[in-house]
């Protein structure tokens, strides 16, 4: 059994050994390289269009630089393992620089546009955002080239819930499996038994209750063992310290709210208006995030998690100042990984039939080996 601690930040695998074994030996493509190119764009335009229709969202320009003093980047894990990529751009003989990163993801930027754009309550932006995360392991659906759906939408007061969260997620599923319905429609080889498509309903459970479930398991075998009985989940509560004094897994401090107390259907005080929708890969034998999602925080909020992960010290950026003087609207959201969800809807084994990104050798020799090939 894993370490419980050292589970929490990342979901990837960690060596090649590992790797090698996960990989299937008995794959091939049900589409060929020009194919599978088609049906990527064939889901992308049908997920995008369903964002737009279930969530009343419209497509926004997205940055891939930010200014190091915005405070916009991405955090990630909270515990400051996973550092953006930061550059200095001289400008005008440096009478006038400006300190840039890459984004890692375009979370927070997100909830400074809804402002940038006008966006009123059940109105909201979705981008075609990609990234660079240089400190993943390179396994076969994690890269360092990230490319998401990132969503966000103005709420009221009254729609900080879980109710209102479960319902925003529902529509996201129907969003997807709208979309497996559509590739399936086009390339009618992809409907077979051996994968099966993904269930008509999620089924959803707090983080508290999944580790009640399985207490002596690490959080990525919780999520595996789970998924063995429910195919499509949804995990609500994700990063606040659970009975076991961890939390389900590491999340940033400053955009989703894991803070907040809600209650179980039977009544039991629990914590998060926040989520993962995961599912069961049938062409790798293994747990399959899909989205990371949640309601954003308010200045309460806020300042109690900076408390918590003692990282008060950002509440002098603009994007925190923004929340606490309460300039930026409440907003739910999330991220939806594209060649995640295209990896999923084609059956394919590797993140890398769906996206041009960098590999080492090793990894394209063992995928190879495999008749798994990745693009280059």
């Amino acid at each position: 059994m894993a370490d419980k601690k050292a589970d929490l930040a990342g979901p990837g695998i960690g060596n090649y050994e590992d790797l090698e074994k996960v990989l299937p030996n008995d794959y091939n493509s049900l589409l060929s390289p020009a194919d599978t190119q088609r049906a990527i764009t064939a889901a992308k335009n049908s997920i995008e269009e369903g964002l737009c229709r279930e969530l009343n969202l419209i497509r926004v320009e997205v940055p891939l630089i930010v200014d190091v003093e915005s405070g916009v980047n991405d955090y990630l894990d909270r515990d400051g393992s996973r550092t953006p990529i930061g550059f200095h751009i001289s400008n005008d003989y440096d009478k006038h620089p400006v300190d840039a990163q890459v984004v890692q993801a375009a979370t927070k930027w997100k909830r400074m546009a809804l402002k940038q754009f006008g966006m009123k309550p059940g109105e909201g932006l979705y981008t075609d955002m990609r990234a660079v995360r240089k400190d993943y392991f390179l396994d076969h659906d994690h890269s360092a080239y990230v490319d998401q759906w990132d969503w966000e939408l103005v709420i009221t007061p009254e729609q900080r819930t879980l109710a209102y969260l479960t319902q925003v997620v529902e529509k996201l599923w129907k969003v997807l499996r709208g979309a497996e319905a559509h590739v399936q429609k086009l390339f009618p080889q992809l409907k077979t038994d051996k994968y099966p498509n993904l269930p008509e309903k999620l089924t959803f459970i707090h983080a508290e209750d999944l580790l009640a479930k399985f207490p002596d398991l690490p959080r990525k075998q919780r999520e595996t063992a789970i998924l063995q009985e429910c195919p499509a989940v949804f995990i609500y509560g994700i990063g606040w310290t659970l009975q076991d004094g961890y939390p389900h897994e590491l999340r940033a401090a400053d955009y989703d709210d894991w803070v907040t107390e809600t209650k179980s259907k039977d009544g039991k005080p629990m914590h998060g208006l926040n989520g993962d929708i995961l599912v069961w890969n049938s062409v790798t034998k293994r747990r399959h995030e899909l989205s990371s999602m949640g309601v954003r925080v308010t200045a309460e909020t806020l300042r109690k998690q900076l408390e918590l992960t003692n990282q008060l010290d950002f509440l002098k950026m603009p994007y925190h100042q923004a929340i606490l003087k309460n300039e930026i609207p409440l907003s739910i959201g999330g991220g939806i990984g594209q060649s995640r969800t295209y990896m999923y809807l084609l059956n394919k084994a590797h993140l890398g039939e769906c996206s041009v990104t960098v590999w080492p050798k090793i990894l394209k020799d063992i995928c190879a080996k495999k008749r798994i090939y990745v693009l280059e």
